[in-house]
């Protein structure tokens, strides 16, 4: 695949993609969309597999010292500038949905035979380069305050960050950088994921696109991030566990925002085939991803 199409894509000769006006009401019709997919394709248990080892290898860390302690927060709070990778699977299986196709779990791989792969993957790159940024950031700000030394004790760590002018200055300039981080990605990871899985437009005029989408929203945008950011705290609050529904629901719905925020594609690509009806469910897995397992056994 050349560079050239990662960039600009096959649709070179068309206009740029259409956008819409949303308002907020769009957002929580998104939020509901995205609901129900997930309650209709129970993609949490994929996220539980991922989580799980993220905060085994989190314990680890912690067993060997206290360095790492400090980027525990930066970490988590980084995962949201990574989720439109991680949710390229779930607008898979939103797309397949709605063009009234049965969906299974194993459908989220197929985005690995999109057109836009390439696309897809120099996007991601870019936003794990943000994410690498973020953490080397945190890392920085929490030196300038305290120090290269690693905290003598979690009690140690927790007395440091509230309770002293150091602390304090941590938590406001982290914070404050954080958000710069998030915006940046929020703008750019609005709705170009699911613009590159819909079309092949390459990665250039996905990123134009949803720069365009918060130009022409920016206060519901800004919500959206608002909720995006709150619904990923509180998912994260009872040991992560939330996420496995948090994510799965956001990821869904980012798909259903960008079909309100972006014009349908006036020349689609044919839609799916549907598969044998003897096919395996969502629901089934983890026995959905043993090629032998068949409901009638």
């Amino acid at each position: 695949m050349s560079q050239t199409h990662i960039f600009v894509g096959a649709e070179t000769t068309r206009a740029a993609p259409a956008i819409r006006h949303i308002e907020p009401a769009d957002l929580f019709d998104a939020l509901a969309r995205g609901w129900d997919d997930f309650v209709a394709v129970p993609s949490h248990a994929l996220f539980l597999c991922a989580i799980y080892p993220i905060l085994g290898l989190g314990i680890a860390g912690l067993t060997l010292g206290f360095a790492i302690f400090p980027l525990l927060f930066p970490l988590a709070a980084g995962f949201a500038l990574i989720g439109p990778i991680a949710a390229v699977g779930l607008y898979e299986l939103s797309r397949r949905r709605e063009a009234g196709v049965r969906v299974w779990a194993t459908d989220a791989f197929d985005v690995l035979r999109s057109p836009s792969i390439g696309a897809i993957v120099a996007l991601g790159a870019l936003l794990m380069v943000i994410f690498v940024v973020w953490v080397a950031t945190a890392n920085a700000i929490y030196v300038a305050n305290f120090g290269y030394a690693a905290p003598e004790s979690v009690s140690k760590f927790l007395h440091d960050v509230f309770e002293t002018p150091q602390g304090w200055r941590l938590i406001v300039v982290g914070n404050a950088v954080g958000f710069l981080f998030a915006a940046l990605v929020l703008i750019m990871g609005a709705v170009s994921f699911p613009l590159l899985l819909d079309r092949d437009v390459g990665a250039a005029t996905a990123l134009v696109t949803s720069l365009r989408v918060f130009l022409a929203n920016p206060l519901t945008m800004t919500l959206w991030g608002l909720i995006v950011a709150a619904l990923l705290f509180l998912g994260s609050l009872p040991a992560f566990v939330g996420l496995a529904v948090a994510m799965p629901v956001l990821g869904h719905a980012t798909w259903h925002l960008y079909r309100k925020a972006v014009e349908p594609d006036p020349s689609p690509r044919p839609e799916y085939q549907p598969r044998d009806n003897a096919g395996r469910y969502a629901a089934d897995f983890p026995a959905v991803l043993l090629p032998w397992f068949r409901q009638d056994r």
